[in-house]
């Protein structure tokens, strides 16, 4: 059904709305159906997650399943790539960085295909073995319903946006069970600022799909009670801080090197083949690496660490030699990324969301056991696992509010608030000192798109370069004269003549100000040329380069246009009035 039937049979129903009911419960309203599909979708993804990871494994016998786990990550990127190329024409966008993009520079609306696209491709992953996390993908799904339903019910820009915030917040809190993680989710990594009326609808959306994953999805996905934290322990959370900031910065850097090595790679299916059987390699050395891994995470938190060697070649060792434990806890989690990064890159489709998760637990557990084993202090090994995971989440997010409500609603461990608040805070700091942006953003940043820095330099990355050049200046040449550029300035309509050699390239600038007692000289009309005259440019901006940068440069030289050079050819200027207008209204259109 076209859009446009859709919204010919919903008229009546809007104009209705209009008269009756007001923008503030009408916004709640569609919040509620936002939390209701997103939630639905949630729960439908991991439940068929789930089931197929069942079916995989049952079908295959218990002495065979170890090749099973060899194979299954191929044959899951494969499907993925297949249904990418074939149903989407190649064209996947995973992640959350489209996401972001989208509320930062395209009015929050979202392509119709992310409906789909995410839920299909890392279902056909993860079922499959790919090592990776869901979150992202059912987070993109619920904008992708947020944004749409917002067009079909014809709500304005700026509640759309908020609905995108919205679908984000109930994805990640439908298949959490956490509501207030998953609203804190939406502001910390999708929305760049929220107002305090915006507040209520977020957990209206982020509570609705709360209850519908409650009743369709059995339980929570880790399970510890506890009750009590010993103060001497603050050094070691301190310590446990410092090493999931090392590993988050770890992680960070080795998935964007990763990136940009299969970005080079040609070849779609080459890397389907070469990926996949390195993937199926490091699963088969290391079955944990199967999947997202919340398995294993949950053993960690019922003291059954012993599980990590199950169904591998070092299983032999289990009741042996606790160092063969933690070295394979230590080479699985710095593992993990590698194998997050060939599922994606190879073609798969998830995110590092639970990635991070996973080797945090691994991380907590490794740091608690060599504190025990040092026999100087003990200390609660769950409590660690539970520290971790939070701190890389942290760390590799960069969004720590939303580690330690997530941590806690989904361990149950509200007594570990502080502990929680030591470990992210300090590990949120180190982690930002070495690298200022998290998985999600850096792509953004390095194409100009600064969203969560402040509102001025939000609104300005909005705002296209290209859009805002002035190119009605009048171009000379080196070698006129004088009375050619006299007779330029009797029909120009600018006061500033850009001065161009015969291959486009910028060699000065004329101003009439600069030149006004030269005009006068009519003795030198023949003998003077541009180039005596001309003088070089305070500044030359390229078309790449940010408005927010280039406005900085015109406040601290004190001119009000720049020149606009690509490959250094000179192709317009770039007024500051021009800028400071366009920044008006995009300033008036997101308050609307």
């Amino acid at each position: 059904m076209s859009k446009s039937i859709i919204h010919r049979l919903l008229s009546p129903l809007l104009l209705w709305r209009l008269r009756h009911v007001s923008d503030r419960v009408y916004l709640i309203l569609v919040s509620v159906l936002v939390g209701l599909f997103a939630g639905l979708a949630a729960v439908l993804l991991k439940n068929a997650v789930h089931w197929g990871q069942e079916l995989l494994y049952g079908w295959v016998p218990e002495q065979n399943r170890v090749f099973a786990l060899f194979l299954y990550p191929i044959i899951g990127i494969g499907l993925t790539v297949l249904f990418a190329r074939y149903a989407l024409g190649g064209n996947l966008g995973r992640g959350i960085g489209p996401i972001i993009y989208s509320v930062a520079r395209q009015g929050s609306i979202v392509p119709r295909s992310k409906l789909y696209s995410q839920w299909i491709s890392s279902l056909l992953t993860v079922t499959f073995g790919g090592s990776a996390g869901l979150e992202a993908p059912i987070s993109v799904t619920g904008s992708a319903i947020g944004s749409n339903l917002a067009r079909i019910l014809r709500v304005s820009r700026r509640e759309r946006r908020l609905l995108v915030g919205c679908g984000a917040a109930a994805g990640v809190a439908a298949i959490f069970n956490s509501p207030i993680a998953g609203v804190l989710f939406a502001v910390e990594v999708v929305l760049s600022e929220l107002s305090a009326p915006f507040f209520i609808p977020l957990l209206i959306s982020s509570a609705t799909a709360t209850v519908v994953s409650k009743l369709l999805f059995a339980g929570q996905p880790f399970v510890l009670i506890t009750t009590s934290w010993s103060l001497d322990t603050i050094p070691f959370y301190l310590v446990l801080g410092l090493g999931a900031a090392l590993l988050s910065v770890y992680m960070i850097r080795v998935y964007f090197a990763a990136d940009k090595v299969f970005e080079r790679w040609r070849g779609t299916f080459r890397k389907v083949a070469v990926g996949g059987v390195g993937l199926g390699v490091l699963v088969f050395i290391f079955p944990p690496l199967y999947g997202e891994g919340y398995n294993i995470v949950q053993h960690l938190l019922s003291g059954e660490p012993q599980h990590l060697l199950d169904a591998s070649i070092f299983s032999v060792y289990r009741d042996e030699n606790v160092w063969i434990l933690l070295s394979v806890a230590f080479l699985t989690m710095l593992l993990k990324v590698f194998a997050t990064c060939i599922t994606i890159g190879a073609g798969g489709n998830g995110g590092m969301f639970g990635s991070s998760l996973f080797a945090g637990a691994l991380l907590g557990f490794i740091i608690a056991r060599l504190i025990n084993i040092s026999g100087f202090f003990v200390v609660p090994e769950v409590h660690f696992v539970v520290l971790g995971m939070a701190g890389v989440l942290a760390g590799v997010v960069h969004a720590p509010l939303t580690a330690i409500f997530l941590i806690a609603e989904i361990t149950g461990g509200y007594a570990l608030f502080v502990p929680l608040m030591v470990v992210t805070s300090c590990t949120y700091l180190i982690t930002r000192y070495f690298e200022p942006y998290s998985v999600y953003t850096r792509k953004l940043v390095q194409r100009g798109v600064y969203v969560h820095q402040d509102r001025d330099r939000g609104l300005l990355a909005q705002l296209d370069l290209a859009r805002l050049l002035e190119t009605d200046f009048e171009p000379v040449q080196p070698e006129a004269t004088l009375g050619e550029l006299v007779d330029i300035f009797r029909h120009a309509t600018r006061n500033l003549f850009p001065v161009v050699d015969e291959d486009g390239a910028l060699v000065g600038i004329i101003s009439l100000d600069q030149v006004r007692d030269a005009l006068f000289d009519e003795e030198h009309y023949t003998t003077t040329r541009v180039r005596d005259l001309m003088s070089e440019p305070p500044a030359t901006v390229n078309v790449d380069d940010t408005l927010l940068d280039t406005l900085r440069c015109m406040e601290q030289l004190n001119v009000w246009a720049l020149p606009v050079l690509n490959n250094g050819r000179y192709v317009g200027f770039l007024l500051k009035s021009a800028i400071l207008a366009s920044y008006r209204k995009q300033l008036i259109k997101e308050s609307e």
